[in-house]
């Protein structure tokens, strides 16, 4: 299983889209997918706050930034 974490906050269209995309591209027979709402922490928020949304692979760390679709995010997460 590979997890990821999607840093995102609440009223984003951005992030909402990322979102969607992340539920209809990936498999949750081999992935699994975390939101986390980079407003309840201000470590996240310094780092990501003009940035989300930004999916993060636990496993490498290696971080996809938006703007991505659904061929940018295959190869992300083939990696």
């Amino acid at each position: 299983m590979i997890n990821f974490i999607l840093y995102s906050t609440e009223h984003c269209h951005l992030c909402e889209l990322a979102e969607e995309l992340l539920v209809n591209q990936l498999d949750s027979n081999l992935h699994s997918i975390e939101v986390e709402d980079i407003a309840d922490d201000d470590l996240l928020l310094a780092r990501y706050g003009i940035r989300i949304p930004v999916l993060l692979n636990l496993q490498t760390k290696a971080e996809l930034q938006w703007p991505f679709d659904a061929q940018i995010l295959h190869s992300f997460i083939a990696k």
